[in-house]
């Protein structure tokens, strides 16, 4: 039985962190084989390459060289956990995947989108989630809700971080198929309810 892929998108402060722990227990309980991770990370050489990715003294990395370090972490993290727990039949909800950096480094950064795309398909092997949850809420309160010290990527202007946002609306409007939009006005209670059902659908349940 292959697995099955669903990542996790959207722009800073979303909730997209507390969603995907929120599904993992709740598909853990009957004892389904789960794994978690998130991107970039994942793995040893990836955490690294997160590392330079998100630390304020990387201030003069280009955006081309930001989008490459984007994908080496992922074609890490895809070789040695994604790609041998999909062969293993295992159902792996991952935090980020391919359309964040469409989101952040095509729309918000103006990279060609269609390159990110090539060397996505290189990245990952082809791998495509078999469903993606953007979470989706005002630029601004999004990142107001950051209480912790922000990141290289956080502290980037408003404007930029509304061209991820329409970026990621975009992509949902694109691929409606496998791409959800999920407003985050609500509860978050209300908000893990839409997300278990779409994942209830991708998985038939």
């Amino acid at each position: 039985m292959k697995g099955v892929l669903i990542t996790f998108e959207g722009p800073e402060g979303s909730g997209k962190s507390t969603q995907i722990e929120m599904a993992r227990q709740y598909l853990s309980k009957p004892g389904r084989p789960v794994i978690l991770t998130r991107e970039p990370g994942g793995v040893k050489v990836s955490e690294r390459i997160r590392d330079i990715l998100l630390d304020v003294k990387s201030a003069e990395m280009t955006n081309e060289c930001e989008m490459l370090l984007y994908m080496a972490a992922r074609s890490q993290l895809v070789k040695e956990v994604i790609a041998p727990a999909l062969d293993a039949g295992k159902i792996i909800l991952c935090d980020r995947y391919l359309d964040s950096t469409l989101a952040y480094q095509g729309y918000g950064h103006g990279l060609d989108l269609d390159l990110i795309r090539r060397l996505g398909r290189f990245a990952t092997q082809g791998i495509v989630p078999d469903l993606t949850l953007v979470f989706d809420l005002d630029t601004a309160e999004g990142l107001q809700r950051i209480r912790r010290e922000k990141d290289r990527i956080e502290l980037r202007s408003l404007a930029y971080h509304q061209r991820v946002r329409q970026g990621y609306r975009k992509i949902a409007a694109d691929e409606s198929a496998r791409v959800k939009l999920i407003p985050v006005e609500e509860s978050k209670e209300r908000v893990h309810e839409i997300v278990r059902g779409y994942i209830d659908q991708a998985l038939k349940l």
